[in-house]
């Protein structure tokens, strides 16, 4: 597992490191029942706090990312297709959102814009 910290994107660490696993969980890279490290560990390997650690571990853990086994450490939940199709839809969102300002930005009208992503879609669909 490789997390990066970038002290200058302006983005909480915990933050940094909540999203970059669940990225890597989401991808595949990160396996089911797939051992993370411990929260000490990790917070060492990244010279931060044990506090900022534990936070991106508890909110992985209560948005089902992973689970948690007493005296055994953190390990990557059962992949939950409907959570997963819910990222998938938030991230679509957010692009058409982005989309639709500049589109809006640079003076397109909803049909022009529907022509665009209809032409787009058959080259990958």
């Amino acid at each position: 597992m490789t997390i990066l910290i970038d002290n200058k994107s302006g983005a909480p660490i915990y933050d940094q490191i909540y999203t970059q696993i669940k990225n890597q969980i989401i991808s595949g890279e990160l396996s089911q029942d797939e051992a993370l490290p411990s929260i000490r560990n990790l917070a060492k390997d990244l010279r931060i706090s044990v506090v900022t650690t534990k936070r991106a571990y508890d909110e992985l853990e209560r948005e089902g990312f992973i689970y948690t086994l007493p005296a055994k450490g953190c390990f990557v939940a059962p992949k939950n297709v409907e959570l997963l199709r819910e990222e998938t839809l938030k991230k679509i969102e957010d692009h058409i959102r982005q989309i639709g300002q500049l589109a809006a930005a640079c003076g397109l009208t909803r049909q022009e814009l529907r022509e665009m992503i209809e032409l787009n879609l058959e080259e990958t669909v």
